[in-house]
């Protein structure tokens, strides 16, 4: 205990200096926060005295606008991480810099579309990602009249769960989190639909078709009638899932062992489709989460000692590791053998296997950047207008789609008019 204190909270007054640390910024607690330092512990060893990795939890820190070498986090969290959005390295860049293997075959194809760019480059490592699912508090669902075991298969059998749990005295049927993701993004991907579109260099949003409309504009119904209670943008309907005060939640996969640790008799399903609309596709549904994003602005020698831990990660029985201990989704196929045990249903496990092994050619999911970026947070601004005011959905979206487009539209040079030069 005494030396994982050492590694969470850095140099002690008997260490004044250090050789060379590396810090790692994070927001884990539980179960996630001990296998991440178990890991760093181990690999602290391995340097022998040569330099170290320290953990920085970003809810306690002073001053947040001293950078970390390394952070796990969504990008979405940049503000609440470093007050600031900073610059990252692309980790392909990095690894190839301090001549370590890697190699971005190795990882499952939508793990991978997850975290590289336009040109299929790996820019963090993707250690912390899930799936969109639903999850239902069986206790709660059985109190309500409703069978458990009976499968939610589209949001319109959703809607007749919702509505039977709130007539039984339910007070919040069904919360949510990450937002822009699972509503927006998702919705899309089932749809077969586009987020984001590209005219030659020029990306386009389009995250207000006609399926999207549809779903938000249904939300909102639900908000009305107290099936649906929106928590927030971010993950903030996990406690309310957690403590019981919600029956369902659509969210990460990974919360799953989070909750059967609470005590919940907790169910896991595929997230809802629409089968109304032309040949939907219920699996495509997009992994996302928090990887490990290396920062810019270190010294060479220092990011060699990042590229060795990001090696270090990247071994079968490191990824084997983690995931039994998190939850969180394989980043290759050697390590989905630490999920069967688990205890997520069989059938889900081999849904998610075949949906991460699908080819990521042609994708069109919104990449991590301004175009993401700017996204999420002007969904989540314009969606607060529909749940407290009489704002129609369609307005939203075209609002969100106008001022992504405005804001990520390249800026034009400008002209210089030609003049008459006297003699």
């Amino acid at each position: 205990m005494r030396r994982i204190l050492w590694v969470l909270f850095g140099c002690s007054a008997a260490f004044t200096v250090c050789a060379q640390d590396i810090s790692l910024r994070h927001d884990l607690d539980g179960k996630s926060l001990d296998a991440l330092a178990t890991l760093v512990l181990r690999f602290n060893d391995e340097l022998k005295g040569k330099g170290r990795i320290v953990l920085q939890d970003s809810r306690g820190l002073e001053n947040r606008h001293v950078l970390p070498h390394l952070a796990l986090l969504d990008p979405d969290d940049s503000m609440e991480f470093f007050a600031t959005r900073p610059r990252y390295r692309p980790l392909h860049e990095l690894m190839r810099e301090a001549g370590q293997k890697f190699d971005a075959t190795q990882f499952y194809p939508q793990v991978a579309d997850a975290v590289d760019d336009a040109s299929g480059r790996i820019q963090a490592l993707p250690m912390a990602l899930s799936l969109p699912v639903l999850f239902t508090n069986r206790a709660a669902l059985r109190k309500a009249g409703v069978d458990p075991d009976q499968p939610v298969k589209t949001w319109w059998e959703l809607q007749k769960v919702a509505g039977e749990i709130y007539d039984r005295g339910g007070k919040c049927p069904l919360t949510t989190v990450r937002f822009a993701w699972v509503h927006s993004e998702n919705i899309s991907a089932q749809a077969g639909d586009a987020v984001v579109t590209r005219t030659g260099l020029v990306d386009k949003v389009s995250a207000n078709g006609m399926v999207n409309v549809k779903h938000l504009a249904l939300l909102a119904s639900w908000q009305k009638s107290r099936y649906f209670h929106y928590s927030g943008p971010a993950r903030e309907g996990n406690r309310r899932f957690l403590s019981g005060e919600c029956a369902m939640l659509t969210g990460e996969s990974s919360l799953y062992a989070e909750a059967r640790r609470a005590g919940i008799d907790v169910g896991i399903a595929p997230l809802p489709y629409y089968d109304d609309v032309y040949a939907p596709r219920p699996a495509d549904v997009l992994p996302d989460g928090a990887g490990l994003w290396a920062l810019a602005g270190h010294k060479k020698d220092e990011y060699k000692t990042v590229a060795r831990f990001i090696a270090f990660l990247m071994r079968p029985e490191v990824q084997k590791e983690w995931v039994h201990a998190t939850s969180y989704l394989p980043m290759t196929p050697g390590a989905l053998t630490a999920l069967r045990d688990s205890g997520i249903p069989q059938h889900l496990l081999d849904a998610a296997q075949k949906r991460l092994s699908a080819s990521r050619k042609g994708s069109t999911r919104a990449k991590h950047g301004p175009v993401r970026d700017h996204l999420h947070e002007f969904i989540g601004e314009e969606v607060a207008f529909v749940w407290n005011t009489d704002r129609a959905a369609k307005e939203a979206l075209d609002n969100t789609v106008r001022r992504v487009n405005a804001a990520i539209a390249p800026v034009a040079a400008p002209k210089v008019a030609a003049k008459a030069v006297k003699r």
